[in-house]
């Protein structure tokens, strides 16, 4: 059974609100907004306006992504640590945005499966109290701790103890997944259930965004088996068609590549977050199925690509909207 995404099937909690900082009122407002630990770079371009932003985390071999909608809503989609810019295995994608980007609480987590290299940073979950959480809630306690090192276990306790407590139902008409909620973005979620749990893989929660006649795809480490699951579905085929920007399955591996997939869409962009070394890497084959797309060097210089990686390009920045000269939609790439 696929589940799609109903309001009533995400939980949440009571959480407080803190002060927004200046730097959050940036954030929110000012779509070219860029900071980092030496300098903060501001820029308004009155062509554009309610901007969609999208950043892959450079996490080393996990996988971390934030979205703030054009009302501000703060999402993140996996908890991975890490950096190979900052040459760093403690790097935490959750402590960044609350103390370089000012986010003080999300309004909504998900966690796509409970991988180690998908919840490293879950000790830091109640930080920045999000108030609803999504995770793929059919899976046993006792599947999730097949083959988990000692060493990681207190990631893993940490991961049940916020399962258990979020258990409310969101009130219906209030997820801030809602388009009227959020600045018109469409969310819409699948999480493959039929697959052995031997593979927790199989059960990654998939995101669909489309904004601005655009869509972004989030796509877990969902493989072959699950993949098969998911097309059975007409809505998961409509929810997918035309995506521009695709988040690779399964770190840009072999193993997550599905060539009928493309059937429904061939990305402008494919984003792989991995490691510097992968055997069994599939950029080759997303190459072949992706029509390309300019990206901006945030140091200077645009380029045509059709992969990017956070191993070699960084944070990996997508910003998608409307611009208001000439009503045209946009998709911006940035990449170190």
């Amino acid at each position: 059974m696929i589940s799609l995404y109903n309001p009533l099937k995400f939980w949440r909690i009571n959480s407080s609100h803190f002060h927004t900082t200046i730097v959050n009122l940036f954030i929110m407002y000012c779509p070219n907004f860029t900071y980092n630990s030496n300098c903060i770079i501001l820029s308004w371009s009155m062509g554009e306006k309610m901007t969609l932003e999208f950043i892959c985390w450079d996490v080393q071999h996990g996988s971390a992504s934030y979205i703030k909608t054009p009302n501000g809503k703060q999402i993140v989609y996996d908890f991975g640590t890490g950096s190979y810019q900052e040459n760093s295995s403690v790097f935490s994608p959750l402590l960044h945005l609350k103390n370089n980007y000012g986010v003080n609480s999300l309004d909504f987590a998900i966690v796509s499966h409970p991988h180690k290299d998908h919840i490293d940073d879950i000790l830091n979950f109640d930080k920045l109290s999000p108030t609803t959480f999504l995770r793929p809630r059919h899976l046993e306690r006792s599947e999730i701790l097949n083959n988990v090192k000692d060493t990681d276990k207190p990631l893993f306790e940490k991961y049940f103890e916020i399962n258990d407590r979020y258990n409310q139902s969101v009130p219906e008409g209030t997820s801030t997944l809602l388009a009227k909620n959020n600045g018109g973005v469409e969310f819409q979620t699948f999480i493959p259930s039929n697959c052995s749990q031997s593979n927790i893989n199989n059960h990654s929660v998939v995101v669909s965004i489309s904004y601005a006649n655009s869509k972004i795809l989030l796509t877990g480490d969902n493989e072959a088996p699950s993949w098969k699951e998911l097309l059975e579905d007409p809505q998961f085929i409509e929810a997918i068609r035309d995506t521009d920007i695709l988040l690779a399955p399964h770190h840009g591996r072999d193993s997550g590549f599905y060539s009928d997939l493309f059937k429904y869409f061939n990305p402008r962009l494919t984003i792989i977050s991995d490691s510097d070394v992968c055997d069994t890497s599939a950029t080759d084959r997303y190459r072949a199925v992706t029509k390309g797309w300019t990206i901006h060097h945030r140091k200077g210089g645009d380029e045509t690509r059709y992969c990017v990686t956070t191993r070699n390009d960084g944070p990996i920045k997508v910003s998608l909207g409307i611009r208001e000269d000439d009503k045209k939609p946009f998709i911006s790439v940035s990449i170190d």
